[in-house]
Formats: structure tokens, C-alpha cells, sequence
């Protein structure tokens, strides 16, 4: 099942192809991939394709052969494919990643088993951690030692190493890992065994940790380099695959993968590094929200995605999105917040502060044993879908219940692309739902929309209350396919009056990729006393990575000009285990680094509740960022509006029961705020107003919902 594009945004983009640059973004999600084109004048082409495992590939090649094609576009004029996947994301859910082996230091074996000693879930006796990614038969251990500053306790025994690498290889290994204590002040063992790997088995995939990571922490630099090494062959199968791909249908222009941080690199960086663009979906997302947020005035938000598989939720604050030091993946609820910890497996690389669980259109609708109702977190995924999809599921998902209750188009989706099956999501959720919990269906379905909600307000609260934000202060940004259906309502619940929707709501992550920057972020341990540094001393620390980082993006072909670089410092007090990041100022003008510990004890508190002296600061690890800005047009927005007058039965809970509802196209709204109840139909979502709450479109097509009263 391939949907087709929205004629509507390209019957005006026709005529023959023509010399005129653009730009692609193609996002994977768990149900639909989004393809976006946006040319040098703002014209925008959008296209949503099954996200179908075993033909995602040829679906987003052939469905960017039809865009270029329909808007008039040479395959070779395209400047930048960008790309988000949830590839590597899933490997690691699913167990499913490169059969990896692990050589490390005597006596440090099972770090990924001990790992930090913390419990995932509270009081909660049947939880288990997680499996670790590499068994404990495939790890391996080797006579060495360094002390914590990189000098030699024992050297590394050469004859034993070459051992212990043949017995492993003979594991019929895809990757290995290499993980010695303290690598990080000093990579010559890690190096030594690494060329011990390649002149025996070039073609398993090596991560070494002082690569990987060069910072401080055994459990966090071993899994960072473990989760490394298990998606290291698959991302690059499945990039190669792409970039062969696009190459044969004649696009020329070098792909790009946007990362866990915000920032895009190349796919040859990417297929090295790949746990750099492990939660590289996710953030297109928040990088949209930004520049919304500069186009709006609206420098506080919350942003809730919610697509066919998750809902997804970020903040961005005084403009800029929050950014965590490590996360989790698969923890149930994967966040950055150290109140969350133990239940999934850690990166300690840099990504935007993003929590997700799994919740979205196509998560299953059931009652279990205890007579509880559920929604998610199994998923019907792209195959096959909803009910309402007619390709043989069963089991009711959100989708159907939220079709049941009237809020999404009862005959199609996608502008007519996908036909629903309204019959069969009414029959399933009365047969498999309402009728074991003795309910109404409409009732059923209601309460499934509310956990929906109850869902999203969790992943909301995680980046928000439980950072010490206050939710109140935000707008809420609604996108995903599912998003704008329960804005309104999750606004409600946080306290918050309003809610941007901004347009093509469905791609809007896609848009996010076109605008991210390149990024290249490099980091290095240095752990030392805040107080006795001087701003020279914090300048030469700087030095060797801020030399790395520009030749790395001269390499690329990006001038020098336009290459900026941000410093920051991972600062924490003596005695802890975590830090927090801290951004550098212009160094010329730091005058004493006294203003660092008072940025970084303010950050402490806002996080924590308290502070503990400035004297008590203590550096953990340098961090450059060097970033290239992307210099893109406005995109041209003509909101389609309705041939007359619809409406349709919607169920808006006990207080309001049935109500006959508008139903209106996203140009049918104007400046002049309009009441509740309403539905806006888009080719790529549907945006509830409930009763109490109204919506107008403002001067960039963005609807605007405000809670009345």
C-alpha cells in the first residue's frame, strides 16, 4: 500500500522538470514514512508512503521519483537528502541488532550486567532488567590496566590479546566492541587490539570506546560503545541500501542523517558513528519547533508528536531545545530525565531532551486479564494497520476508536489515498472492547482517546515538571499524524491555554530535517577544579577540539566563514555521580570562570532543588559543537478550503455527550477565532476543537487553538 501525495499541493508545482535546487527530507516513522520537497522559493511537495519493513526502501525512491516528477524537479538538481529512520532505535528494542562480541579489561566482564545498580519501576518485584546486548559467553576479558590519568599499571599482554581475539572471531561475529578501563585518557591497548580485528576479520564492524566515547563512566561508555558495535552493521546495510537507491534513480546529492542531537552529518559519518543517529527520528520534530518558535514569538513550548507507533514529547526554552548528556532506549518511557533510570540500555552521547512512549494511531485497544482497558504500547505497525484499514487486523487500535467517536473521517484518509472501512472499527472495538467491559462504544472508545491523552500528559510532564519547567509557562505544538486529534485536551490537562498547529502538521517532522544544521560535536575527559582554572586554561582545553571539529567540516567542503563554534563544560559538584552541561561564553570575554559555577549551581538547582557552593564545582569533560546554519526560504503555505458546507456526529465526553460538528479545511478558518466544536481535515491529519476552546489561523497558517473562559 503506497498513498499517493495531495494533489492539491502539486497540481500548482507542474510543467517539465527544470534547473531549480531543492531539498528532501525524508522521515521513516512506525506506520507512514514522510517524503517533503522544498525548492529554492518556498514550494513545497509532500508525499506519505507505508513504512512496510521489507519495501520501505523502494517505497520512499519510488515515491521521490513521483514528487520530482509532479513538481516539474530533475532528480539531479536535488542539493540534500536529509533523513530521519528509527532504525537503529528498533534494532535495540527488538533484540534484533548484529550478533556483537566484547573484549574488555580483567575483572570488568559484566559491567553491562551490573551496570548502575539502579531499578527501573519502584517497588515493582516482577520487573527484570534489561537483557544485555551482548551475552556474557561472547565477552571477553584481557590482562591491562591504566591508571585514571592514562598511564600504564600493566601493559597490555600482546599474546594473550591475539587469544582471546581468535576465540572470539570464531564466534562468527557481525561486530565487536573494545571497551579497556580508563581508554578514554588513553586509546594505545584499545588500538592494539583493534588492529588485531582488522588484519584478522576487516569486515567485522570494530567500535572502540575511545572513539566512541572518550569520557569518564565504565557502564556508560561500555554501553555507548556496545550499542555502537550491535547497529553498526545494519546502519550501514540499510544506508548503503538507500544511497544505492537514490543513485540509481539519478540523485546525486550526498545524503545526510539528521542525529540523536538535532544536528545532521553525513551518511558515511553516520555509518561509522551510528550511535550518533540512534534516536535520529525524534528530533526533526523539535527542530521544526524551533524555528516555529522564532517565527511566532513564542520562545517557551512543548512539543507532543504523536504518529502511528508513539507519542513523542519535547521542550524548547527561550528558543532553544533542551539537550541531555545520555538517555535511555527502551525503558517503556524513553527520557533523558535522571528520575528515569535503569530500565533500558544507556547512550552517553548528546540528544535532544525527548521522551517517548509507545502510544500512538496504531496502538492496539484491548481489556486485560484484569479487566483494565489498555491502550498500546503493542502496535499494529504499518502492516496491518487499524481495523479501519481493511488489511486483516482484528484488534481495534486508537485509529478506529477515535474514527468510532466521530473525529476522523468515516470513508478515507489521506485526501482519498487510503479507504476506511468505518463498519469494521465499530464491529471490533464493540466486540473485543466495549462489549467484555459492559460499556456503550462510545463510552469504550472515549476512554481509550483519554489514555491516549493520560499518555502524551506523561511524556509531556517528563521534559517538563520533572526538569523543574513549569508547563503552564508553554504553548503546546501539536504535529503527527495523531497529534492534533488530543492537543486540546492534553493542553487541558498541563494547565496550558494554548496550542499551535502548525501546517502539513502530518510531515512536520520531515520539515525539521530540511532545516536542521550540520553539527559535528566532540568531546574529551578532563576531570579538574573549577576554581583553579583561568580562562586561559579553559582556552587551551578547547584548542585540540576546536582544531578537530573545523577540519572535520572543511573536509566537508563548508567554508570556514560560516562554521560557528559553541564551547560548553559538563560540570558537576565533588562527590557526584552525573553532570549537567553548561555553555561556555565567548572566552575573550569571560573575565573569570566564577560566572560558570554560577550558571552551572543555578541550572543545578532548577533541576534539583538545591545548591551546594561554588568552591564544590568540579570539571568533568570539554564539549565543542562546530555547526554549519542552513539558509532556507519561507515555505509557501495556501491552505485548501472546503467546496461547502459539512459536518459530522462527534462524542465529546459526558459533559457534552454527541454534538453535530463543522468540519472544515484548514483555509476555511481566519483571523477571527471560531468556537468549538470543530474538526480541521488535512490531507495529513485532523485537528480537534472541543467545545470550550476556539481556533483561528494566524499570518503563517498555523492554527491557533485558546481554551475559552
Amino acid at each position: 500500500m503506497t498513498p499517493r501525495h495531495d494533489p492539491t499541493d502539486l497540481a500548482r508545482l507542474g510543467g517539465s522538470p527544470a534547473a531549480r535546487p531543492y531539498r528532501v527530507g525524508i522521515d521513516i516513522g512506525g506506520t507512514f514514512s514522510d517524503l517533503v520537497i522544498m525548492d529554492e522559493d518556498g514550494r513545497v511537495s509532500t508525499l506519505k508512503v507505508s513504512s512496510a519493513p521489507d519495501e520501505v526502501i523502494a517505497a520512499l525512491v519510488d515515491g521521490l521519483g513521483d514528487l520530482q516528477r509532479q513538481a516539474g524537479l530533475a532528480p539531479a538538481d536535488a542539493v540534500a537528502v536529509v533523513h530521519g529512520t528509527t532504525a537503529a532505535t528498533n534494532a535495540i528494542l527488538e533484540y534484533r541488532g548484529a550478533r556483537t562480541g566484547l573484549i574488555t579489561t580483567n575483572g570488568f566482564r559484566d559491567v553491562l550486567e551490573i551496570r548502575r545498580l539502579r531499578v527501573g519501576r519502584l517497588y515493582d518485584l516482577s520487573w527484570d532488567k534489561p537483557k544485555p546486548l551482548v551475552p556474557r559467553r561472547l565477552r571477553r576479558e584481557v590482562p591491562e590496566r591504566l591508571d585514571v590519568n592514562g598511564a600504564v599499571v600493566e601493559p597490555l599482554d600482546l599474546a594473550e590479546a591475539e587469544q582471546v581475539v581468535e576465540a572470539l572471531l570464531a564466534e562468527d561475529l557481525e561486530a565487536v566492541a573494545v571497551v579497556l578501563v580508563h581508554a578514554y585518557a588513553n586509546g594505545d591497548h584499545e588500538r592494539q587490539i583493534g588492529e588485531l580485528i582488522r588484519e584478522r576479520a576487516p569486515g567485522v564492524f570494530l567500535s572502540l570506546s575511545h572513539e566512541a566515547l572518550p569520557e569518564i563512566g565504565e557502564y556508560e561508555r561500555t554501553s555507548t560503545t556496545v550499542v555502537n558495535a550491535y547497529v553498526g552493521p545494519i546502519a550501514d546495510r540499510y544506508l548503503g541500501a538507500l544511497e544505492s537507491g537514490l543513485a540509481d534513480a539519478g540523485v546525486q546529492a550526498p545524503l545526510l542523517m539528521m542525529q540523536s542531537n538535532g544536528g545532521v552529518i553525513r551518511a558515511s559519518t553516520a555509518r561509522r558513528r551510528p550511535v550518533q543517529v540512534v534516536e535520529s527520528g525524534p528530533a526533526g520534530g523539535v527542530v521544526a519547533a524551533v524555528r516555529l518558535a522564532q517565527q511566532c514569538g513564542a520562545p517557551n513550548l512543548i512539543t507532543v508528536d504523536m504518529g502511528g507507533t508513539t507519542a513523542k514529547a519535547s521542550i524548547v526554552e527561550d528558543g532553544r531545545p533542551f539537550q541531555v548528556a545520555e538517555y535511555e532506549v527502551g525503558a517503556g518511557i524513553s527520557v533523558g530525565s535522571r528520575m528515569f533510570k535503569g530500565g533500558g540500555h544507556t547512550l552517553r552521547v548528546p540528544a535532544l531532551d525527548i521522551a517517548e512512549v509507545g502510544a500512538g494511531g496504531g496502538s492496539l485497544v484491548r481489556v486485560d486479564t484484569g479487566g483494565g482497558l489498555r491502550v498500546g504500547p503493542e502496535s499494529a505497525g504499518a502492516v496491518p494497520g487499524p481495523v479501519c484499514y481493511g488489511l486483516g487486523n482484528e484488534q481495534p487500535t486508537l485509529t478506529d476508536a477515535n474514527l468510532v467517536l466521530g473525529y476522523l473521517n468515516q470513508t478515507h484518509l489521506l485526501g482519498g489515498a487510503l479507504p476506511i472501512d468505518g463498519g469494521a472499527a465499530h464491529r471490533a472495538l464493540r466486540e473485543k472492547v466495549a462489549g467484555p467491559l459492559g460499556l456503550d462504544p462510545l463510552a469504550a472508545a472515549y476512554g481509550a482517546h483519554q489514555i491516549a491523552v493520560s499518555n502524551m500528559v506523561r511524556v509531556a510532564r517528563a521534559v517538563s515538571t520533572e526538569r523543574g519547567r513549569d508547563p503552564r509557562r508553554c504553548v503546546l505544538v501539536a504535529f503527527g499524524g495523531n497529534g492534533p486529534v488530543h492537543a486540546a485536551e492534553v493542553a487541558r490537562q498541563l494547565g496550558i491555554g494554548e496550542v499551535i498547529v502548525p501546517p502539513w502538521p502530518g510531515l512536520f517532522s520531515a520539515f525539521g530535517l530540511l532545516a536542521a544544521e550540520t553539527r559535528h560535536e566532540i568531546s574529551q575527559a578532563r576531570r579538574m577544579r573549577l576554581a583553579g582554572l583561568t580562562p586561559a586554561d579553559l582556552a587551551a582545553g578547547f584548542e585540540s577540539l576546536e582544531k578537530s571539529a573545523l577540519a572535520t567540516l572543511r573536509e566537508e567542503g563548508h567554508p570556514e566563514g560560516r562554521i560557528a563554534i559553541d564551547r560548553f563544560l559538563d560540570l558537576r559538584y565533588r562527590g557526584q555521580s552525573s553532570e549537567l552541561r553548561v555553555p561556555v561564553p565567548d572566552l575573550a570575554a569571560l573575565e573569570e570562570v566564577g560566572t560558570l559555577a554560577a550558571a552551572f549551581e543555578d541550572e543545578h538547582e532548577r533541576t534539583y532543588g538545591y545548591r551546594d557552593g561554588p568552591k564544590r564545582v568540579e570539571v568533568v569533560s570539554f564539549r565543542v559543537v562546530a555547526r554549519v546554519a542552513e539558509e532556507l526560504p519561507q515555505p509557501l503555505v495556501e491552505p485548501r478550503r472546503s467546496s461547502g458546507s459539512a459536518s459530522r456526529s462527534a462524542y465529546f465526553g459526558i459533559e457534552h455527550g454527541t454534538l453535530d460538528t463543522p468540519v472544515l479545511d484548514r483555509g476555511d478558518l481566519d483571523q477571527t477565532p471560531r468556537s468549538g466544536p470543530l474538526i480541521v481535515e488535512e490531507y495529513d491529519a485532523t485537528t480537534i476543537v472541543p467545545p470550550g476552546w476556539s481556533a483561528y489561523l494566524d499570518q503563517y497558517a498555523n492554527i491557533r487553538l485558546a481554551a475559552e473562559g
